[in-house]
């Protein structure tokens, strides 16, 4: 069978997961669920993502996003740092990846576009 161009781009692009569903209610986030096919990171980064931001307003998920996005584009030397973000710590490593930052940021830029109430596609970029 012979491979299209269109079937070669999309064998290197990372697949990608739904984006999460947050149900916020009076300033607090009452449930978030994630549905989807993706790589391992992507998935992982998800549902650490859900469990970290179950009960929280929307100013500390907000909070959480900057910290973790933090966590996965730069190099960290703190430990004390990583101390303060618990399971999320995991991630700590992936900014070494650079194909996998995205993968890794995916669900945390849909939470962060959904809380802000933007209704355009969701960017890594």
């Amino acid at each position: 069978m012979e491979t299209t161009e269109q079937d070669a781009e999309r064998e290197q692009r990372p697949s990608t997961q739904s984006p999460p569903t947050a149900f916020v209610g009076h300033e607090e986030i009452l449930d978030i669920s994630f549905v989807g096919s993706s790589c391992a990171i992507s998935k992982a980064s998800a549902s650490l993502m859900t469990d970290s931001v179950k009960g929280k307003t929307a100013a500390e998920a907000e909070g959480l996003f900057d910290k973790v996005h933090t966590l996965l584009t730069e190099e960290h030397k703190a430990e004390a740092n990583l101390d303060e973000l618990g399971k999320l710590a995991v991630l700590s490593g992936v900014w070494e990846f650079p194909a996998r930052v995205k993968c890794a940021s995916l669900g945390w830029h849909t939470l962060h576009a959904a809380l802000r109430g933007d209704g355009e596609a969701v960017s890594t970029e």
